[in-house]
C-alpha cells in the first residue's frame, strides 16, 4: 500500500515552489531587459564612413562611435 501525502514535494508544495521559482526568474529577466533597454536608449552615437557600410558584414560595428549620454 502506497502512502500518499498531498503536502509532499511532489504535490502542492512542489508545484508552488516550481511556480514561485519560474515567476521570480521571469521578474528578474524582465528587470534586466528593461535596464539594458534604458541604458542603450540614452546613448547617442555617430556613424563614421557611411560609404563603407555593407548590408551584411561583421565589421559594421566599427563604423559607429558613442559620443555621449542623454542628460
Amino acid at each position: 500500500m502506497n502512502k500518499r501525502n498531498i503536502f509532499s514535494l511532489h504535490g502542492i508544495s512542489g508545484m508552488l515552489i516550481a511556480t514561485t521559482l519560474l515567476l521570480s526568474i521571469l521578474v528578474g529577466l524582465t528587470i534586466w531587459a528593461i535596464d539594458a533597454q534604458r541604458e542603450s536608449a540614452t546613448k547617442f552615437y555617430k556613424i563614421e564612413n557611411i560609404q563603407d557600410i555593407k548590408m551584411i558584414n561583421k565589421n559594421n560595428a566599427s563604423h559607429y562611435k558613442i559620443i555621449g549620454e542623454k542628460q
